[in-house]
């Protein structure tokens, strides 16, 4: 919005175009994000608390989550909210790739609203039944994605990008779909099942968010794109814009949501944030570096895969409870332990997966052979 303001008052006055740089502008996203959860943040608290909108405990789950019991839930909604408002203000509201990512954010918000609401209208965790979850969720991302492959089909827009070997990008055709609709379903789950503890899947979301505004700014740019080999995307500019908004209202929400958290996320939360990864992810072509740098995510979701495939299979347990967050709580570490191990690993993953940017094993594997 603030940038059509802006190219309007710069057809009226030429000297008027510094609000139209990337920089400033994602900056300025990331700050709203930022002020607009730390000012609504105590608000919001109290406003559940009045409407006993408070944490469903699992009856299975650590004895230590009964403390966790009555803490105001769907905080969400304020960090949707202020990424909504930045976005809104900050960016090229032109520029189709908003609309996709603001679809998934306020559609799997939406299934998470509800799945929340049910939990607290019953008190208990079950919620919206997984079936429906999962119908409501995979009937929205395929519409989306068969959107993208209509406009982009047989192009760089359905190859599959590899990190390390960029000389390498199949044209996916009609797997594109199926690709894509895993990554964005996938991702949105993955996240849900991370945000167990306090803080701990909202500081992975900030730093994965974080990598993905430095890698839309330079798929955004036809000089660093080709220099990296990665596909150049016109439209990716304005996905930093969507991404700083994120990292403002994650650090926002953090503020209320470090241990001991006052306010949790909820369903709410954690599906739009990782359904929005998701769709960023697919339209930057670096599915793959999701992967690496929401390691995180992907180890909590295979943790539970694999408890439960075991158990069905075999009828043992791998893990003492699943997501494997629980399996060191019931090991004995400490709620805070675990919660920074956890970040130190994104923090990892996240710069090996930006410096895998710059190599290419294939143009490496060259330079050996002429060496030697």
């Amino acid at each position: 919005m603030f940038i059509l303001v802006s190219k309007y008052l710069s057809f009226l006055d030429n000297n008027f175009d510094i609000t139209s740089n990337l920089i400033i502008r994602a900056i300025m996203s990331l700050l709203t994000a930022l002020i607009i959860c730390l000012f609504t943040g105590k608000f919001l608290i109290n406003w559940l608390y009045k409407l006993n909108i408070k944490q469903i405990v699992r009856i299975d789950g650590p004895k230590s989550h009964v403390l966790k019991q009555g803490t105001p839930t769907m905080g969400g909604i304020m960090i949707l909210a202020a990424i909504f408002i930045s976005v809104l203000i900050w960016s090229n509201l032109n520029n189709s790739y908003v609309w996709y990512v603001f679809t998934i954010l306020i559609s799997f918000g939406l299934i998470g609203f509800i799945d929340d609401y049910r939990k607290i209208i019953s008190q208990n965790t079950k919620g919206l039944a997984a079936k429906w979850k999962y119908l409501y969720m995979s009937v929205i991302t395929l519409i989306i994605v068969f959107l993208l492959y209509l406009t982009g089909k047989e192009t760089y827009m359905t190859q599959l990008v590899l990190p390390i070997l960029k000389n390498i990008q199949p044209q996916l055709g009609l797997y594109y779909i199926l690709f894509a609709y895993f990554v964005i379903v996938g991702a949105g789950n993955a996240v849900n099942l991370t945000d167990g503890l306090d803080g701990l899947a909202i500081m992975p979301i900030i730093l994965v968010s974080l990598g993905f505004a430095i890698i839309s700014w330079l798929t955004g740019n036809v000089e660093y794109s080709a220099y990296l080999h990665i596909p150049y995307i016109q439209n990716a500019n304005e996905l930093v814009i969507f991404c700083c908004a994120i990292v403002g209202s994650g650090i926002g929400f953090l503020w209320f949501n470090i241990h001991p958290a006052k306010i949790f996320m909820g369903d709410v939360g954690s599906l739009a944030l990782g359904g929005g990864l998701g769709i960023i992810a697919v339209l930057l072509r670096q599915e793959f570096l999701l992967a690496i740098m929401g390691g995180v995510f992907v180890l909590e979701a295979c943790s539970v895969i694999l408890q439960v495939g075991s158990f069905k299979l075999r009828g043992q347990r791998i893990f003492r409870m699943a997501p494997i967050h629980h399996h060191y709580e019931l090991k004995g570490w400490s709620e805070s332990r675990i919660i920074v191990f956890f970040w130190v690993i994104s923090v990892i993953l996240v710069i090996i997966g930006l410096l895998s940017l710059k190599i290419d094993y294939i143009s490496c594997l060259n330079i050996k052979i002429k060496i030697s």
